[in-house]
């Protein structure tokens, strides 16, 4: 098999990681339940579990790439901040509490490199995806939330709160009735993601057995009149946040991704045309690509991470 390292994807939900090679090929890949609510302790020993699934105990990793949700000082692999899924993730030393449980699955030399989830997907699609050639780029993953990693220059930016590019918590008009996952009213995540659609939705005195956003899209396409409305104007919130984005950042090329824009036309759409009804003339030829590597992406872009930094 060679040289490998070891590429982690922490999710709210799920843990995925994989072996992968220098290209950052994905060799083979373990998924476990992230055991969220029962603190770091457990989810380390999750990763140190699918570790020992993924390779033999005579083999060692090169190093170790984690993705992770939270937002993360990726010069010390510590979580910053993170929402109420995770039980006690802030302050988590997260680089050396899995270096201590890999112990001697790593080589002598090997790096722990730790960054947000976002930020690892926006890596894999930069590296070897819908971003890839690009000087700049902002990629948005639409999914049960909202997530965004900003690429400058060729190289992740980071900002000086570890939250550069984050679009999720802009302040979104059509919004305000609705309440973000960090407490405030009216921000993108709160009707752009998919559980923000589904609220919309039942706001507007949609069918409360309609369960989520995907109950939502599929009574859309049925011809449900608030069904197609609360899927368009969520759609048309993150068209207007990339307009806004555009104007600050200006990107070479925009990627999104995530299960929301799986909905298809009947999403993309109404985004788009919200993007062109805002961004100003200079701005309207902007590319906004959808995704190429899928759930692939967080964990070759951690895979990166580790072969960088070894």
């Amino acid at each position: 098999m060679g040289e490998v390292v070891l590429a982690v994807d922490i999710g709210g939900t799920k843990t995925a990681a994989a072996v992968a090679d220098r290209s950052d090929v994905l060799l083979r890949t373990e998924v476990a339940p992230t055991p969220a609510a029962e603190g770091p302790a457990a989810v380390v020993a999750t990763v140190a579990a699918l570790a020992a699934r993924l390779l033999p105990e005579a083999t060692t990793f090169a190093g170790v790439g984690i993705g992770t949700a939270g937002v993360v000082d990726a010069s010390t692999g510590t979580i910053v901040s993170a929402t109420d899924t995770f039980a006690d993730w802030p302050g988590t030393p997260l680089a050396a509490l899995v270096r201590a449980a890999l112990g001697p699955r790593l080589q002598p030399d090997a790096v722990v490199a730790v960054q947000n989830d976002v930020d690892a997907h926006a890596a894999g699609e930069h590296r070897h995806g819908a971003a890839s050639g690009a000087a700049s780029a902002l990629i948005v993953a639409v999914g049960t939330g909202v997530g965004a990693g900003l690429i400058l220059d060729g190289r992740a930016a980071r900002g000086a709160h570890h939250v550069a590019g984050e679009i999720a918590h802009l302040p979104t008009p059509g919004a305000e009735h609705l309440r973000c996952p960090c407490g405030r009213r009216g921000h993108l995540e709160a009707i752009g993601s998919g559980i923000g659609m589904h609220r919309h939705f039942l706001s507007l005195g949609g069918d409360p057995t309609i369960r989520d956003a995907r109950g939502v899209a599929t009574a859309a396409a049925a011809g449900d009149p608030v069904a197609r409305r609360a899927l368009e104007e969520s759609a048309a919130a993150v068209g207007r946040a990339l307009a806004g984005a555009a104007t600050i950042l200006d990107p070479e090329r925009f990627v999104v991704t995530g299960g929301v824009p799986n909905i298809g036309e009947a999403w993309w759409g109404p985004m788009r045309a919200a993007y062109r009804a805002e961004a100003i003339d200079a701005l309207q030829s902007t590319p906004i690509l959808p995704g190429a590597l899928g759930d692939d992406a967080p964990l070759r872009g951690a895979a990166a991470s580790a072969w960088r930094n070894s």
